[in-house]
């Protein structure tokens, strides 16, 4: 097969090209990226000299392809299946990717900034007013969610899974972890459960499931 995934199971983003790969049973070949040994890491940095993951490869175009998103669209675009992720429509289109961006900037990567603070090696090291920005940012965010799942089910343009529901699994099944859903937002816990329930994003739980060891408690 001509695509390779250059991963790690327990990345939220990666968990986001993972699933657009399950959908549709798109065959590649997975790598997953050891950054922590020096060989692993020399064989991806070959790869992608960034060093940030996912990256996919597809030997058979010889193209080199980072960035979650534009994964997504590459596979619409050269690897389609029966999910399309963002429509052809460009209004559909432009709508799906204003979601697919909000999940992105406004709840993923606050809740790395969380997540990245718990790791930070002394309490001198650490930044408590960023993790409280970032914790606003989430709560904004969850605000503007519960309003707009009132009544829809998927948040890619035209009620259908798609690029923008690829994305929002992973923020908010980290975020849930760093800033819990409880019963604030009925309406954002319940849009979890039904991606929860996709064969795709259990599939990836499956699998980032004996890493989940490493995720740092608050």
């Amino acid at each position: 097969m001509s695509l390779t995934l250059y991963f790690h199971p327990l990345s939220s983003f990666c968990w986001k090209a993972l699933i657009g790969l399950y959908e549709n049973d798109t065959p590649f070949t997975p790598r997953v990226v050891d950054l922590g040994d020096e060989t692993s890491r020399a064989a991806f940095l070959a790869v992608w000299p960034v060093g940030k993951f996912p990256v996919l490869r597809d030997d058979a175009r010889r193209e080199t392809v980072p960035e979650t998103s534009v994964i997504l669209d590459y596979l619409d675009a050269h690897h389609p299946g029966s999910v399309r992720f963002t429509s052809a429509d460009p209004d559909a289109a432009w709508r799906t990717r204003l979601w697919d961006r909000f999940f992105d900037l406004y709840i993923h990567i606050p809740m790395q900034k969380i997540v990245g603070d718990r790791i930070r090696p002394s309490d001198a090291d650490r930044d408590p007013f960023g993790v409280a920005q970032a914790r606003g940012q989430i709560a904004a965010s969850y605000a503007v969610l519960e309003a707009e799942l009132a009544d829809r089910a998927w948040m890619s343009a035209g009620d259908t899974f798609g690029l923008a529901d690829c994305a929002a699994f992973p923020a908010l099944f980290y975020a849930d972890k760093v800033q819990p859903l409880g019963e604030t937002w009925p309406r954002i816990s319940a849009y979890l459960a039904r991606l929860k329930a996709r064969p795709s994003a259990a599939r990836v739980l499956e699998e980032a499931e004996p890493y989940f060891r490493f995720f740092p408690a608050g």
